[in-house]
């Protein structure tokens, strides 16, 4: 029996909010219907009591996996799958309504008629399912039009990075409804090592955005699987792409679903983070970046970070616990079922492989407020991040001899200005007071009093000699650093001392890379209840040749009594700021009418930049990245060139563009516009 199909893709894509993805494939949301047209070739056929639909995913779908779904049309359904149909015009239009619990993925459409005592079954078609965060009924509802809009269907993101005193922002591209990305997202899924090993086992369960979001961030790495990313933290980055030149996730997806699902090289936590919340995205999952300062790393979960310094107030390389300058994971907003009533909404997710989870590389869902509220026998990783936002930082001083002796003890460095995109603007908002209670608080003492994890707590002795480094929190590249030092003499008594001063080069994850400077001050005679002050300078020349892509200089200073050898030492972190890529649109952006656009480039260096590259890019601006190379932009010498591009989509979009050259790396800018239709 012949008959002809019209999915509607435009009108039910529209509907479902998939549109940007396509409008010539089939992809709704579970929890809401559908309409197909067909058009019979007879009236025989418009009987409705004869057909059943049935709609399958997977590599063997079932009736009792509910990977296939019979509907008998017009009639109630248990599993929530219901069908209608009625005659319009000698057209059967059909209804369907996915369960709001169905799995995500791919379906095949099909038409059973019973003809005789036969049942002939005829292809309808395929479509895609996602998550549904506007259904009441589903697992992952958002009941804010505006979050909606902000996180699943906004395309352009920031990333905030830098220090905690100097916040920085990163532009990042997600791209989740490029065409060929749902194809991708749905490919990852396919090759997590659960579904290679049993995908009958593995399709029955993505019905469950915990168990898509645990898949998710351990395939986002590619430590124990097919995962996308490689990390790596420190140079070379040979072989592969620096991580500070990625702009979007879309190259990245792209690269790693073209060559086979290799790994692509390579990504620290902002990247992984970023490549995450893509995917989310696509699968209809409300997904924000969010960015922690002075985040702890905390290998044995003693909830202590301890830092040595040795003699001259150089920090030691140290291969377990850390704090990172700033760590970037995600938060997905979903219900949890499988914990008591209380923490459903925001869960932590970190793809960045640090820690194993049941074995793998993957961290959460961890719910925000189980943080918060000090509940670490929760599921899942709740000890791990609590750890990473309330450490104490212990630093000690390593002496020639082995001994040590530890001179600080910081209770509220870790976990600052804990920050994510404002919903809706491009500003920053601190979502700190979601993960803990103010520092120093009545409810602070009492989370760490029944988690028992602050029984170190010991007050420490009033020192006679303390030191403070002062400097600008954040200088332009190529600039030098003027610092000031202040020793203070807190007893009546005159203390003769010895300074040491350095200069670090410090990876953002706390790891320090290069020894720039040291100076050495002997004999500071400081009288009782004064002060002495010491003013120095770090040239642009000391840091010129290994800043890299770390863009953070620590100075350290250590001041030693002479008599009791007792010491003191503070630190300051100096970020080093880029000046900014400029964009100037060169007439209004309107869909598929080509315009241009002028990138503006100022060398603040005395130095000549080479082997310079322009790295642009743009979902529904430009297909890909684009590079032009320009061999050389002299001392103060402003470069500009000029790009053609025409917008293949309307609406909000972003040009982004990435600079690198020998002595100055990742500067980056980008222009905001709206497509218009006409």
């Amino acid at each position: 029996m012949n008959f002809t199909v019209d999915l509607q893709c435009g009108r039910n894509n529209y509907e479902h909010r998939t549109t940007e993805i396509s409008t010539s494939r089939l992809i709704v949301r579970r929890g809401q219907p559908f309409y197909l047209i067909l058009q019979p070739s007879s009236d025989e056929f418009l009987n409705t009591d004869t057909l059943i639909l049935s709609a399958e995913t997977g590599p063997k779908p079932s009736t009792t996996s509910g990977t296939k779904i019979m509907l008998e049309i017009n009639s109630f359904s248990v599993s929530l799958w219901r069908a209608e149909a009625f005659i319009k015009e000698g057209r059967m239009v059909v209804g369907i309504h996915p369960s709001p619990n169905a799995k995500i993925g791919r379906y095949n459409l099909s038409l059973l008629s019973l003809q005789g005592h036969q049942i002939i079954s005829y292809k309808i078609g395929e479509f895609i399912l996602l998550f549904n965060p506007w259904c009441k009924e589903d697992a992952v509802f958002l009941d804010s039009e505006l979050q909606c809009e902000e996180y699943v269907m906004n395309e352009e993101g920031t990333i905030f990075t830098g220090t905690s005193h100097c916040i920085q922002q990163r532009p990042w591209s997600f791209g989740q409804f490029e065409e060929d990305i749902i194809d991708i997202c749905l490919k990852v899924l396919d090759n997590s090592n659960k579904c290679l090993k049993c995908p009958e086992r593995d399709y029955i369960r993505r019905n469950d955005p915990i168990y898509i979001s645990r898949m998710v961030t351990a395939m986002v790495n590619c430590c124990d699987d097919r995962g996308i990313l490689e990390g790596r933290w420190q140079e070379p980055y040979y072989g592969g792409v620096c991580p500070w030149n990625w702009n979007g996730s879309v190259a990245i997806l792209r690269e790693w679903s073209n060559h086979g699902c290799q790994r692509v090289q390579y990504g620290q936590c902002w990247v992984f983070a970023a490549v995450a919340c893509t995917v989310f995205r696509c699968l209809g999952i409300p997904t924000r970046v969010v960015t922690n300062f002075n985040s702890a790393h905390d290998t044995n979960g003693n909830l202590t970070i301890d830092k040595v310094c040795d003699e001259y107030g150089n920090e030691l390389k140290g291969p377990n616990d850390s704090i990172w300058n700033f760590h970037v994971w995600v938060e997905s907003w979903m219900a949890r079922n499988d914990l008591v009533a209380g923490y459903d909404g925001w869960q932590v997710l970190d793809p960045t492989p640090q820690e194993k989870s049941e074995g793998i590389y993957c961290c959460g869902p961890a719910p925000v407020k189980a943080i918060k509220e000090g509940a670490l026998d929760m599921k899942y990783d709740i000890p791990f991040v609590f750890a990473e936002v309330n450490a104490d930082k212990v630093t000690w001083i390593q002496f020639s001899d082995g001994s040590k002796e530890k001179v600080h003890v910081e209770t509220q460095h870790v976990g600052k200005n804990i920050s994510t995109k404002t919903c809706g603007r491009p500003d920053r908002e601190d979502v700190t007071d979601s993960y803990k209670y103010r520092e120093g608080s009545s409810q602070e003492r009492a989370i760490f009093s029944e988690a028992d994890f602050r029984n170190r707590r010991i007050a420490q002795p009033t020192k006679k000699l303390l030191v403070n480094v002062k400097a600008e929190v954040s200088i332009n590249n190529g600039s030098d650093i003027q610092v000031g030092i202040t020793i203070s003499n807190c007893s009546s008594a005159t203390i003769h001392c010895n300074l040491n001063f350095n200069a670090q080069i410090m990876n953002y994850n706390g790891q320090p890379q290069h020894r720039i400077t040291g100076k050495h001050f002997d004999n500071i005679v400081i009288r009782g209840n004064a002060d002495e002050h010491v003013v120095l300078q770090v040239p642009y020349s000391d840091y010129a040749d290994y800043l890299e892509n770390h863009h953070l200089i620590r100075l350290a200073a250590l001041a030693t009594d002479l008599v009791t050898h007792t010491c003191a030492l503070d630190v300051k972190d100096i970020s080093v700021i880029n000046p900014d890529v400029h964009i100037q649109l060169l007439g209004n952006p309107v869909l598929n009418r080509p315009m241009k656009a002028e990138i503006i480039l100022t060398n603040p260096l005395s130095v000549s930049l080479f082997q310079c590259v322009f790295t642009i890019e743009g979902p529904g601006l430009i297909n890909g990245m684009h590079q032009t190379k320009v061999r050389e932009i002299g001392p103060q010498q402003t470069a500009r060139l000029q790009i053609e591009f025409t917008p293949m989509k309307t609406g909000p979009r972003k040009l982004m563009v990435d600079f690198d050259s020998v002595k100055l790396k990742d500067v980056k800018g980008f222009k905001n516009m709206t497509v218009q239709n006409y």
